[in-house]
C-alpha cells in the first residue's frame, strides 16, 4: 500500500493497466451487478435535486424506478446506491446510444443542464473505496467484465491511476494528486 495524506493506494493502481473500451465493453458495468452504483450519503440529496433536470433523459423504465423506489435506495446489505430497473438489472440512470450505455446524470452534465457529473464511484471505476473511520482504501476491483479495458490499457501503457487522473483529482483534489505522483515516481 502507498500511503498518500489519508488514504491508502493498493499497489495494483499503479502496477495495472486500464483504459475503457466502451467500443467492446458497450458500457454493460451500468448494466451487470448485484445492486445499483454505490453512493456518499452527500450524493443523495444531489440526486434528489437534480432528478427533476434530468428526467428528459431517463428510459421510460430508468423513471419508473426512480418513481417507485427513490433517487436512491439501499441495497441487500444496507449500502447506498442508485436504483435499478426491474430489481437488479441496468441503473435507473442509464440511456442507450447505438447500442452503449450511457449515464443520462453525465449527459446532462455534458450538456450544461446540471454541474455535477455523475456519482464519484461511478467516476472512479475501477477503484473501490473501503472507508475506515480515519483513513480510506482504494482497491482496484477486478471484474471479468472490464478485460478489454485491462488489455486496452496494456496496449496504451495507461496505469489505473493515471486512467483516472481527472476522478482522483475531483474526490481527493490536485494537491493529493499531485503527492500520488511524486510517490509513484519515487519508487520507479
Amino acid at each position: 500500500m502507498i500511503e498518500v495524506q489519508s488514504t491508502l493506494v493498493h499497489e495494483d493502481l499503479i502496477n495495472e493497466d486500464f483504459v475503457c473500451n466502451l467500443s467492446k465493453c458497450k458500457g454493460i458495468c451500468c448494466v451487470e451487478g448485484d445492486s445499483g452504483a454505490p453512493l456518499e450519503q452527500s450524493e443523495k440529496a444531489i440526486l434528489e435535486e437534480i432528478y427533476p433536470k434530468i428526467k428528459h433523459l431517463l428510459a421510460p423504465k430508468g423513471i419508473e424506478a426512480i418513481e417507485e423506489y427513490g433517487t436512491s435506495v439501499l441495497d441487500l446489505d444496507g449500502d447506498l446506491t442508485t436504483p435499478c430497473v426491474d430489481g437488479n438489472k441496468e441503473c435507473a440512470y442509464v440511456t442507450f446510444e447505438n447500442g452503449i450505455t450511457k449515464c443520462a446524470i453525465e449527459k446532462a452534465y455534458e450538456e450544461g443542464i446540471v454541474d455535477w457529473k455523475k456519482p464519484i464511484s461511478c467516476h472512479l471505476y475501477p477503484i473501490r473505496i473501503t472507508q475506515y473511520p480515519e483513513f480510506e482504501v482504494l482497491n482496484y476491483d477486478r471484474w471479468h467484465i472490464c478485460k478489454d479495458a485491462c488489455s486496452f490499457g496494456r496496449e496504451l501503457k495507461v496505469p489505473v491511476y493515471k486512467f483516472l487522473k481527472d476522478p482522483l483529482t475531483r474526490k481527493y483534489g490536485a494537491e493529493w494528486y499531485a503527492e500520488l505522483e511524486e510517490v509513484v515516481s519515487a519508487e520507479s
